[in-house]
């Protein structure tokens, strides 16, 4: 199988290429600088939404020479807070902007053209943004974006190719290296191990009889170091 990894060089984009490429699929990874553990990688680069989608939606149609893909893994993103009287509030929504919105706008782009028939596309979105978020409403607005653009693909002229299915994971925390090192006292065991989530990829990718709902919004919920998961 042949998977594209959009943000393959993050942390959970990381832990993808390493658990696909273990499993002996093809793996390409999409982001700022190369995953060299990945088999093919498009260099992000350009100023606008539209320079970023023109490079990658080209350098994937290079290597859609060799066949359509099976899956498309959205998992590149970022974290800012700050209400609208912040400081730093204009240009932290436009961080979030470019790291949720533009990442998901691109791979949905190259899904519509280069996804198989039956193929999956998974997006990020955060289960904090199903609500306001006053503390950081430039993260809330981009992930709630992408949570509105996930219900519109999954309709009949959303664009995507026939018999696939888009779903978008919400985590609550994610267990990362950054997260542990910017909230150490925290509870560890509620926070979703990174590996889990390439496990339930692999799982909704190989059996599509296991995937949600074309459209669905997945909560991710981990207690007591186990991680289950809820429709919203």
């Amino acid at each position: 199988m042949r998977v594209v990894v959009y943000g393959g060089k993050g942390a959970l984009g990381s832990t993808l290429v390493h658990h696909f490429k273990a499993k002996d699929y093809w793996v390409c990874s999409v982001d700022l600088s190369e995953n060299k553990d990945a088999d093919a990688n498009i260099v992000v680069s350009g100023a606008s939404l539209q320079d970023q989608a023109k490079l990658v939606k080209t350098e994937m149609g290079k290597l859609a020479a060799d066949g359509k893909v099976d899956g498309i893994f959205c998992v590149a993103g970022g974290w800012a807070g700050g209400n609208a009287a912040h400081d730093d509030f204009v240009r932290n929504t436009d961080l979030m902007m470019k790291q949720s919105i533009w990442t998901s706008v691109i791979s949905s782009n190259i899904a519509a053209h280069y996804l198989k028939e039956g193929g999956l596309l998974t997006l990020t979105g955060a289960a904090p943004c199903v609500k306001g978020t006053s503390g950081m409403i430039g993260y809330g607005l981009a992930k709630a974006a992408v949570h509105q653009l996930t219900k519109s693909l999954a309709d009949k002229d959303g664009g995507l190719p026939a018999n696939s299915t888009v779903q978008t994971i919400l985590p609550v925390t994610l267990d990362t290296p950054m997260n542990r090192k910017f909230m150490s006292d925290a509870d560890f065991s509620t926070w979703t191990p990174m590996p889990e989530v390439a496990k339930m990829f692999e799982k909704w990718l190989g059996s599509p009889n296991e995937r949600f709902p074309n459209g669905s919004l997945i909560k991710l919920v981990t207690k007591d170091s186990k991680t289950t998961t809820e429709i919203v």
